[in-house]
């Protein structure tokens, strides 16, 4: 990465994996009744190396203020230090004296946008066969995967996101050729050598899954199943039978000892769902479905976090609410295939209507850039259908309800103290399609100035090419 302004990337620690499975000797040989310690999994083989870049005390007053949880501040003050959120309010606000002051006077400030569905560095650009990792397609069941493992830290579109959508944390999810196509990871969004030094400190896991008609038409092209909507909950359910089964031997283990069950990585991800340890992130666009997989939530003992795509959540909303699942959706994408048919630009603000948790993401490298935009046209059609939604509340569909549903929403999602710093400062209303970010913080440290070119991360990938670091 060149990023001539921080400290060089050499000096980020890169940090080994762990053993995954441990067991301590006894604590004396000589005695022939002497027990082994039980084995013990290691849940975190590839620990978070990230530190934050070196920032330094910032207030911005004078400003308009989306707090992320749906409020809203005019002419107030955003003050950060040590790489957290110090206070936010009126302008009555005290600011210390000998820091940074950013006169934000015309502008508008929001926390860092989250997106809940890419597949950068998974997926990354340019967009070709020997990039293209998001998928283990060789199975309907590859709950052994983690799309960590994919990750390519150079790819650009991490800076793009940055400069052009002040996107300051994103979960990438595999692809959705399987019914369990494996886990996710969240990262926050900073120029680094490896994957681990991007990813989130302290996010818990998700687990990808997927239902309709893509599990049915990769496999069923294969003959083999599933090929129909039965087969993929036929599958499905047989899969959490056996994790059930995994996860009462491991139990059983843990509780009388002797002979420890034989290790299966695949079942280690779908007991840790079980436990309510990872959360569980699906791909599905019917209505019928959801409620479906819903059900068969219930049957298992586990929760649904998130329905991604969802574009037919407005005929279930008040389910989704009672059930406290979010919706992932576009503004407006629909009809590409039968299944999003009945997709409709209102979808967004009816299930924002309904008060059930409502989420924009992108699920696409250009896409990632404009959530501002996306979400500004989520509100304009649910304005039209005569609901009265905030700006506020629109800005929550980018930072908090993502945050909430990716098990973050402590540490960011909102300008609350305590909170990191993941800031943006833009030069307009985020909802109008002229806003740009002018500035962008993680954790306190300022990483895009638009009237700063050195402030702009170009990937060691894009050094030397026409174009690089520029707009796309």
């Amino acid at each position: 990465m060149r990023y001539g302004y921080l400290a060089p990337l050499a000096a980020i620690a890169v940090v080994g994996c762990a053993n995954t499975t441990t067991a301590e000797k006894p604590a004396s040989t000589s005695s022939s009744t002497a027990k082994a310690e039980k084995v013990s999994i290691n849940e975190n083989p590839y620990p978070s190396t990230y530190k934050p870049y070196p920032g330094q005390p910032t207030a911005i007053r004078n400003v308009t203020i989306f707090d992320g949880e749906g409020g809203q501040i005019d002419n107030g003050v955003v003050f950060f230090t040590d790489g957290k959120i110090t206070a936010v309010g009126d302008a009555n606000t005290p600011i210390p004296a000998d820091i940074a002051v950013i006169d934000g006077r015309g502008k508008f400030v929001t926390p860092g946008i989250i997106d809940i569905h890419s597949h950068l560095g998974d997926y990354p650009s340019p967009g070709v066969s020997a990039h293209s990792d998001g998928n283990e397609a060789t199975s309907p069941v590859t709950a052994d995967v983690w799309a960590e493992h994919s990750v390519w830290p150079q790819d650009p579109g991490f800076s793009r996101a940055l400069a052009n959508g002040g996107v300051t944390s994103l979960q990438i999810l595999p692809g959705s050729a399987n019914l369990f196509g494996g886990r996710s990871v969240t990262l926050k969004n900073v120029p680094a050598r490896t994957m681990q030094a991007m990813k989130f400190p302290g996010a818990p896991y998700g687990l990808k899954m997927a239902c309709g008609e893509n599990p049915k038409r990769v496999y069923g092209s294969r003959n083999q199943k599933p090929a129909s909507r039965m087969g993929n909950l036929a599958v499905n359910r047989q899969t959490w039978a056996r994790a059930a089964e995994y996860k009462a031997r491991w139990d059983e283990y843990e509780k009388k000892g002797g002979t420890p069950p034989a290790r299966d990585i695949g079942m280690d991800t779908l007991k840790a769902a079980l436990e309510g340890k990872i959360q569980i992130h699906n791909h599905c666009y019917r209505a019928d479905e959801m409620a479906i997989v819903i059900d068969m939530a219930k049957e298992f003992g586990y929760t649904v976090s998130t329905f991604h795509h969802a574009v037919e959540s407005y005929k279930i909303a008040d389910l989704l609410r009672e059930n406290n699942i979010c919706s992932a959706v576009w503004a407006d994408w629909w009809g590409f295939k039968m299944e999003s048919y009945d997709g409709i630009p209102e979808n967004a603000a009816i299930i924002q209507n309904a008060n059930a948790c409502t989420i924009i993401h992108s699920d696409d490298q250009d896409q990632i850039q404009r959530l501002n935009q996306e979400a500004a046209k989520a509100l304009g059609d649910g304005r039209r259908l005569g609901f009265n939604i905030s700006d506020a509340t629109a800005i929550r569909w980018l930072t908090y309800n993502p945050a909430k549903a990716m098990g973050i929403a402590d540490q960011t999602g909102s300008l609350k103290p305590g909170k990191m710093a993941d800031v943006v400062l833009w030069n307009a209303n985020p909802l109008s399609v002229y806003a740009r970010p002018e500035k962008v913080w993680v954790d306190g440290a300022l990483l895009y100035d638009a009237n700063d070119p050195k402030r702009r991360p170009v990937s060691d990938f894009e050094l030397g090419q026409p174009g690089e670091g520029d707009t796309k």
